[in-house]
């Protein structure tokens, strides 16, 4: 077969539909182009608007003009507002003289205390406070009165003259001064003795001996400390109140089971099922340095709970 040959002119050729496509097209787009200018020509009717259509646009004009000017005139004759200046707050009336007295502040009653300048709910505050036992022992203790303010208590104190204040001094001392313990055996305190100590409540009281029965008693005043939730700064407080005596409850290391060995708070499963399986491979606990081959018990750590271990 022949190979077929192709020249410039075989790409360049448009046979004769295609010519008159084309030229259609361009007939097409030439009258898109002149057909604006074409109904401008034919139709001018249309271009020029009617009068009923001129009459709706110059009143609106007229009106835009007439706005235009009034915001002008509001503008020309627009005055800046003076404002007053702000005026400082006062708790007192201007038109009521507030009277300085010698007063006590344990006996005035509600007229004496309105004379001072005092709100009602001020008032009827201290009234509630002097009627349920309260007292002022001395002149600052005014400063304590739930919603008097701290100028109006300056303003108050120098006039403050407590009947018998040399007593109410001393019985202010005695109510203010802490409870007076006396060292007491830490071993052999129950509950309600250790919630006079300061900062010891009746949860913590029970804390501490709870934790003492578990342990088997305390050999060290630190081990008080360890007593959950008690605070360290607590107990630096309580802590030269205590002391030491009585024998410790041992555990019997060649009688005692899994169960009362984890149970101590010092000894943790892990140890226990240690000491239990030594004991049970080995034989017998002799002394206290046959732990020492237990690979997990530390020195540290076995002197901690040496106290309370028996080799019976």
């Amino acid at each position: 077969m022949a190979a077929q040959t192709y020249t410039t002119t075989s790409f360049l050729y448009f046979t004769r539909k295609e010519r008159r496509g084309t030229l259609f097209l361009f007939v097409l787009v030439a009258l898109c182009c002149i057909s604006p200018f074409l109904y401008a020509l034919l139709f001018p009717a249309h271009l020029l608007m009617q009068e009923n259509d001129v009459a709706p646009l110059q009143q609106l004009a007229i009106k835009q003009a007439a706005a235009y000017k009034n915001d002008q005139q509001r503008r020309d004759n627009y005055q800046p507002y003076d404002y007053p200046e702000k005026q400082s707050y006062t708790r007192y009336a201007t038109d009521k003289k507030i009277m300085g007295f010698n007063f006590d502040p344990n006996s005035i009653d509600e007229a004496g205390w309105k004379k001072l300048g005092l709100r009602q709910k001020t008032i009827t505050t201290i009234m509630n406070f002097r009627n349920k036992g309260g007292r002022f022992y001395k002149a600052e203790d005014i400063r304590k009165v739930w919603g008097l303010f701290p100028d109006e208590a300056e303003r108050l104190i120098p006039f403050v003259q407590i009947e018998g204040n040399t007593m109410a001094e001393k019985s202010s001392a005695v109510f203010e001064k802490k409870k007076v313990i006396s060292v007491m055996n830490v071993n052999d305190a129950d509950s309600a003795m250790l919630e006079e100590l300061p900062g010891i409540g009746a949860k913590l009281s029970h804390r501490i001996v709870n934790f003492r029965e578990k342990l088997g008693g305390f050999y060290s005043v630190d081990q008080v400390g360890e007593t959950f939730g008690l605070q360290d700064s607590i107990f630096q407080k309580i802590k030269g109140m205590f002391s030491i005596s009585g024998e410790l409850r041992k555990i019997n290391l060649n009688t005692v089971s899994l169960d009362d060995l984890k149970a101590h708070p010092y000894i943790r499963y892990q140890l226990a099922n240690a000491i239990i399986a030594y004991r049970t491979q080995h034989g017998r606990y002799e002394k206290l340095s046959d732990l020492r081959k237990i690979m997990i018990l530390d020195d540290k750590q076995l002197e901690k709970i040496a106290p309370y271990l028996a080799f019976e």
